[in-house]
């Protein structure tokens, strides 16, 4: 199980989430908890910022309500993994999820204002960001790490192989899905998905991850192709379809049979 503690100036925010989809689930089936701590609950005073020194714009969050929010997680469950949300901090991808799942206990210090006092990062352990713009707080940041951390915990999704088909998760993006009806609007489910070939469906998927990749993320393919790889990715530049490569090749392989 992983503790969640959020330390936010907005907690309805975090809780409205968390009661719905995959987080909720996870939360249901006891492999996550999700504690929101309100920083106004432990300000002297309720008072949670203050103007900044050196004649600064805006206001910065104060360092006591959260020291103080921080030390009563760690009277209770020992000190946690601490992550706070800045601009410029560790931007979030699979890799960065996959190492956070293996933690305990995640406290995520929620940004607001102009910043938080400074001497606040003595406790933190990593800086974190969604990318380089910038957001009026840092929920939706810690949003984003629970749902992504609690979808890789097992048993929380319901078909767990759905994981091994992430993009991200394996060497290429995803590949195009498709659902009922079978025609919509004159547009049609590929014949090929519908053909109970196992072996040409997955040819079909390996096709459609690799041209998504080279159309969207071309940064993302790997310099180390197996020979298949290579032959779709050449097909793919050479501006084949997967139904002009696939005949060519079916008919490459039925010559070597011969």
């Amino acid at each position: 199980m992983i503790h969640f503690f959020i330390l936010t100036l907005f907690p309805s925010v975090i809780e409205c989430y968390c009661s719905v989809g995959i987080v909720n689930q996870a939360i249901k089936k006891g492999k996550v908890t999700i504690s929101t701590l309100n920083l106004r609950d432990f300000a002297p005073k309720g008072q949670v910022d203050d103007e900044a020194y050196g004649g600064f714009p805006g206001m910065v969050i104060k360092p006591e309500p959260i020291f103080e929010a921080y030390e009563s997680i760690v009277s209770e469950y020992g000190k946690p993994y601490v992550l706070i949300t800045e601009p410029w901090g560790r931007k979030i991808d699979q890799k960065f999820l996959e190492e956070l799942k293996c933690k305990k206990t995640i406290a995520i210090i929620c940004g607001r204002y102009e910043g938080i006092d400074e001497r606040v990062k003595k406790i933190v352990n990593e800086e974190v960001s969604l990318g380089d713009f910038i957001l009026s707080g840092g929920e939706l940041v810690a949003l984003t790490l629970i749902e992504g951390i609690s979808r890789l915990i097992p048993s929380v999704l319901s078909d767990p192989e759905s994981l091994k088909e992430d993009s991200f998760k394996s060497r290429w993006l995803g590949y195009p899905v498709y659902t009922r009806p079978r025609e919509y609007k004159g547009m049609k489910v590929p014949q090929i998905l519908l053909s109970g070939n196992h072996r040409l469906i997955e040819l079909w998927k390996l096709w459609h991850r690799i041209e998504n990749t080279l159309k969207k993320r071309p940064q993302l393919v790997p310099q180390d192709l197996n020979s298949l790889e290579e032959e779709i990715v050449n097909a793919i530049k050479k501006g084949f379809s997967f139904e002009e490569w696939l005949n060519k090749r079916e008919k490459r392989m039925l010559k070597s049979d011969l």
